[in-house]
This record gives structure tokens, sequence and C-alpha cells, in this order.
């Protein structure tokens, strides 16, 4: 049996340290939120229970947290949808050269890269200059699609770009319409690039700080509040609170995931049935 090299062992432990970099920080988290009613902030702890997941259920003295929660699910989903759309629509304009789409597509990804607060003072003084209310259903919704559409344009774009079209001229050959052809073929093929997208835009508007903090006016999205929190709450409640977001980060995820899954056990399932039916 041939014994592994020295650098398997090395590249390994450099992996773990890695995940422990990663994780370390939530794992911590997690252990002291389980601490007595005595608890504090630090280690070592003192006692284990869920007295502060209970007490993160009562009215708190400051913040508003199950209400920054809804903002920042509503304003999650409200970004994920649009995400998807304008991503798939940008996808399919862009599979044909036309006037000035380079600079367009430059114009879509420059947002990566500068600087989330200046998106988030731009956003807000635009609003202002238009005497606009800032909200975060509004400006702070515009200031988030700046941080989700570049990423779902780029998965979007590709997805088209490797996308085989003698799918669509088979369809066509059928006598579909171009509307029948998207949504019967096109779609239900990419349809696991779209979680893809959709897990982007939701994830990445849930968690959002910079770009919110100066857009969302005077209600808190949960980043926010959570950050408020930690200037004025000395209780591992907070801990709590990070460990459920957490776990409901965890959950979507794996809601997504087993969406891809069951996707792609009924594509199967539908091409073993044609295989048979030929």
């Amino acid at each position: 049996m041939d014994r592994r090299p020295r650098s398997f062992y090395v590249l390994s432990a450099v992996f773990v340290l890695f995940v422990l970099f990663l994780y370390g920080p939530i794992l911590t988290i997690g252990i002291l939120s389980f601490q007595g009613p005595q608890g504090g902030l630090t280690f070592p702890m003192n006692g284990v229970s869920l007295h502060w997941f209970r007490d993160l259920f009562q009215e708190q003295a400051v913040g508003d947290i199950w209400g920054a929660f809804r903002r920042s699910l509503v304003l999650g989903l409200l970004v994920m949808v649009t995400t998807v759309v304008v991503s798939v629509m940008a996808g399919l304009a862009f599979r044909k050269r036309f006037a000035g789409s380079g600079l367009l597509f430059y114009a879509a990804i420059t947002s990566l890269v500068i600087p989330s607060i200046l998106i988030s003072l731009g956003v807000g003084l635009i609003f202002n200059q238009l005497g606009l209310k800032i909200h975060w259903a509004t400006s702070g919704f515009g200031s988030q699609l700046t941080w989700t559409l570049p990423f779902g344009l780029l998965i979007m774009f590709a997805v088209f770009n490797r996308f085989d079209k003698s799918y669509e001229e088979a369809a066509r050959d059928q006598g579909a319409t171009a509307w029948q052809t998207l949504r019967h073929v096109v779609l239900p093929i990419i349809a696991p690039s779209l979680i893809g997208v959709a897990l982007f835009g939701f994830t990445l508007s849930y968690d959002e700080f910079a770009r919110t903090l100066l857009t969302a006016g005077s209600y808190n999205t949960l980043p926010l509040e959570i950050f408020g929190m930690t200037t004025n709450v000395t209780t591992p409640v907070i801990y709590a609170l990070g460990t459920l977001t957490t776990a409901f980060s965890f959950v979507i995820i794996a809601v997504f995931l087993v969406s891809v899954w069951v996707i792609g056990r009924r594509r199967a399932r539908h091409g073993s049935d044609a295989g048979k039916a030929a």
C-alpha cells in the first residue's frame, strides 16, 4: 500500500486551520449562547441552559429584533426575485452583440469594486436630492441590487455562454413559439443556475450591512440591528440571536441545495422515461 506524501498531510493541516479560521468565531458564539442566566460575554462559561434563547423571544429593553428580521426577510425576497428576473433577461439579451454591450457590461459590474459604503452614501444622496424618502424598501432595495445583480449577471452570462442552442432550434422546428421555447425548454434547463442566482441574491441581501447603512432610513434591517445591539447589550442574548440567524442562513442554503437535487433527480427520471419511450 502506497503511503501518502508528506505534502498531503501539510496541505490537510493547512485546510483544517483554514476551516477553523472560517467557522471558529461562529462556533464560539454558538457555544457562549448556551450559557446559564449568570453567563457573560466571554469564557469561561457560567452554566449551560437555553435561558438566552428564551430571553430572546421576550420583549427587549433596546431595539426591535423581530421587526428587523421581518424587514430583512422581505427585503431579501424582493432582492432575490428582482435579481433572478433581471439576470435572466440580461443573459438572454447579451446572447447577441449589440451597440454598447461592452460598456453596459462593465458598467454593471463596476459596483463590485467600488467601496460599499460609497455606494450607500451615493444612493442616499440621490434620494435626498430627488426629494424621496430614504427607506429600507426603496433606497435600501436599490443599494442592495448594486451588490447582487453583478453576481447574477456573471452567472447567467456563463450559463448562456455554454448553452446548447440546438435545444431551442429543435423546439422551433416542432412549431414552438419564442415564449414556449423559453418557458418549456430554456428555463427548465437553466433551473439549477437560477436557484444559484436566487441563493446569491437572498443571502447577500440578508447579510448586507455597509450598503444598507445609509439607505435603510428610520428602520433597521437585521444586520444593522445586531450592530446597534453590540454597543448597548452586555448579555449573551446577542450570541443567541447570532446563533439563530446563522442557523436560519444554513437552513435557507439547505433548502436551495435540496431544490437543486430534486430538479436533478426529476430531470434524470424524465430523461430515462424518454429513453425507454424511444
